[in-house]
């Protein structure tokens, strides 16, 4: 079996993070071997990357610096487990991934857009979600939920404004109509059991397409 990546992308407080941890339960459940990550992290040097870059305790940070800074931490994440997961026939389960800078740094931050592609096949080489799950919030009630996460303050990211956020929302919507096969828009403000259901169905179809049957 060739490994899939199934990647999982929104704006804060979307709740890809819930649905990531669901479907990998799920996964596990239905008999697939799975690796979960995240993105930036992942390794032990992209974590530091992400507590560096996410830290919002040193000020401002210069968008070019910090478009080098997630793609260094892609680069080691899609070495070092990524691509060996795949090549042993895992099904990886990321929160976050090459889409996540399209809409961050290319809606956010305004970064032209073949730059970015150039840089995210730089770091990847290459590699493409097998699908993307994209929960889809309005950005009120994406910050809401984002401030109300128990156990820690916001990051750096998360104390943007709303202007940051409607952009990146945009060009998250935009990506997803380019490739609707690729991606798939689901209402974040469901229940969680219902968006659990939807992506897991979708998951095991797509799984089962490839693979009739899990490897035991």
């Amino acid at each position: 079996m060739k490994g899939l990546l199934l990647t999982l992308e929104g704006i804060e407080g979307s709740g890809k993070s819930t649905q990531a941890a669901a479907l990998a339960a799920a996964l596990r459940s239905a008999g697939y071997p799975v690796l979960s990550t995240r993105e930036p992290g992942g390794t032990p040097l992209s974590e530091k990357i992400r507590d560096l870059v996410l830290s919002p305790d040193l000020g401002s940070i210069h968008p070019a610096c910090e478009l080098l800074l997630f793609m260094a931490a892609r680069a080691q994440h899609v070495a070092e487990r990524i691509r060996p997961a795949l090549e042993s026939g895992q099904v990886i389960i990321c929160d976050r991934f090459t889409d996540a800078t399209l809409a961050y740094q290319g809606g956010g931050r305004s970064v032209p857009e073949d730059l970015l592609l150039r840089l995210n096949e730089l770091s990847t080489g290459g590699l493409t979600p097998d699908r993307t799950y994209l929960l889809d919030v309005e950005v009120g009630t994406g910050l809401e939920r984002a401030a109300e996460r128990p156990g820690r303050g916001r990051d750096r990211m998360e104390r943007e404004g709303a202007a940051f956020f409607q952009a990146v929302r945009g060009r998250y919507l935009e990506l997803a109509a380019a490739e609707p096969e690729r991606i798939r828009i689901l209402r974040g403000t469901d229940s969680r059991e219902s968006l659990s259901r939807q992506i897991e169905v979708d998951a095991l179809t797509l799984l089962q397409s490839r693979v009739p049957h899990p490897p035991r």
